[in-house]
């Protein structure tokens, strides 16, 4: 019997860990040909979400929900990271607590990776009903941006919710960047993947935790861990300033000859010195935003810490997933 892993990040989502659970388990019981864990991240919750856990764990049988409750909040990213570095399962998949990631997909995705010989299967939203328009609007302007200036390609619409075989895991996981953009990360490493499309479904309760400037951060670091274009960039607009200088000399000197009046040319020089002075600010300002990322890679800092998780270690995890398959929920 093999098992299936679920990763779940979570962020003050007190009101969804056991809706999560819940609506999961019923998902499983159609699925009786496999076993599943659910893995908690806490990733530095300030409500009641690592206590809403332990009650879900309190409920259901030993080995069948674990959770990890990190030091602080360390983002999505990382708790996405933590989750997978501890997983076993034969099968694992990233979903949000909120229930945006319909649990009932999980069936198609282990039909591609089981019967149709994928190594995983990923969600693509096709519609983004209930969103803002402007949100929905910059995220099309961003998935056109960065498969232009980036070397993977992007679906539009993709998600962090994927079925992966545990190669795939652990091909992820030995990416160990700090700036992670998991979506990239996907893209990059690559395997054979299937999508599978479904509709905007909106939170199961809660609000959602990202901002409009949390969004575009977001979106900036993943240009940037991807994209060398703004450098590459840089000599292009090198090329043009000279380019636009020679026009701009001859210009002056045709001018020159012709007019008769009286020229100071303290207006010209001023422009000029502007116009460069703002190049090469944004230039370094560049250069700077890859140094910084450099600069924080090289310090080697771990991607997380944990402060507390009930993950037994080594051998005592094989057995536990080994006893799964005899024992239900105690519900």
């Amino acid at each position: 019997m093999k098992t299936i892993e679920l990763v779940v990040p979570c962020h003050n989502e007190e009101s969804c860990v056991s809706l999560f659970y819940d609506t999961v388990r019923k998902v499983f019981e159609s699925l009786p040909d496999f076993r599943f864990i659910i893995t908690y991240v806490d990733d530095g919750s300030k409500d009641n979400t690592l206590a809403e856990i332990k009650k879900v764990i309190e409920r259901v049988d030993k080995g069948k929900v674990q959770y990890i409750s990190l030091s602080r909040n360390f983002g999505k990213e990382s708790a996405m990271y933590a989750g997978l570095s501890h997983s076993t399962g034969d099968y694992v998949a990233v979903m949000d607590a909120d229930l945006q990631h319909p649990p009932e997909l999980l069936v198609k995705m282990i039909d591609a990776i089981e019967k149709e010989g994928y190594d995983c299967a990923s969600a693509r939203r096709v519609s983004r009903n209930g969103e803002p328009l402007i949100r929905s609007s910059l995220s099309r302007a961003f998935y056109h941006v960065i498969n232009r200036v980036t070397v993977i390609d992007l679906v539009p619409g993709s998600t962090d919710y994927r079925l992966m075989k545990r190669k795939v895991v652990e091909a992820i996981v030995s990416l160990t960047e700090r700036e992670r953009f998991t979506k990239g990360i996907y893209a990059w490493v690559g395997f054979k993947n299937k999508w599978i499309e479904y509709e905007n479904v909106e939170r199961a309760a809660g609000t959602s935790k990202w901002s409009l400037f949390g969004l575009f951060r977001y979106a900036y670091s993943g240009f940037l861990a991807f994209a060398t274009t703004p450098l590459r960039g840089v000599i292009y607009l090198g090329l043009v300033i000279v380019l636009l200088s020679i026009v701009f000399a001859v210009y002056t000197f045709v001018s020159a000859i012709h007019s008769t009046g009286e020229r100071n040319g303290y207006a010209t020089i001023l422009i000029v010195m502007l116009f460069l002075g703002g190049v090469i600010i944004t230039i370094l300002g560049m250069i700077g935003e890859y140094m910084a990322r450099i600069y924080m890679e090289v310090k080697n800092r771990p991607i997380y810490f944990e402060r507390e998780s009930n993950i037994a270690e080594g051998s005592d995890r094989e057995k536990l997933a080994q006893n799964q398959d005899k024992h239900g929920d105690k519900e």
